[in-house]
C-alpha cells in the first residue's frame, strides 16, 4: 500500500453573487450556521454548537444576505429562526455540490496518484 493512497484531496466550494462587491459568501462555515438553524431552530443555539457568539453569527449570515441578494433565514426574536425556501434550496444544493465535487476529486486524485 502506498503512502499516497493514504491522501485525500480537500476541495472547498463557496456560492457567491458576481455582482456583489462584499467579499462575503456562502461557503462551509454558512452552510454549517444554516445546517444548525435547520435543526435547532435557532441561530443561537446553532452558533453555540460552533463555539461561536450569537452577534458573529448573526453578523456572517447577515453579510452573506446582503452579498447574496437573498434572504437566508427568517428571524422571529425569541421565537428562534428558520431557514426561508431560497435559504433551504441554497443549503441543498450547496451541501449535494460539496457532496459530488469531493467524489469527482476523490477518484480524479486516485487515477492521478
Amino acid at each position: 500500500m502506498s503512502k499516497l493512497s493514504k491522501l485525500q484531496p480537500n476541495v472547498r466550494i463557496s456560492i457567491t453573487n458576481p455582482e456583489s462587491e462584499s467579499g462575503s459568501l456562502f461557503g462551509r462555515g454558512v452552510a454549517d450556521l444554516c445546517l444548525g438553524v435547520r435543526s435547532t431552530g435557532s441561530l443561537n443555539a446553532a452558533a453555540k454548537g460552533m463555539g461561536m457568539a450569537y452577534s458573529k453569527a448573526w453578523r456572517i449570515v447577515k453579510d452573506t444576505e446582503e452579498a447574496l441578494g437573498v434572504q437566508l433565514l427568517n428571524r422571529d426574536g425569541a421565537h428562534g429562526s428558520t431557514l426561508t425556501e431560497e435559504g433551504d434550496r441554497i443549503l441543498d444544493a450547496y451541501n449535494t455540490l460539496d457532496e459530488h465535487m469531493a467524489r469527482a476529486a476523490q477518484k480524479a486524485f486516485e487515477d492521478l496518484i
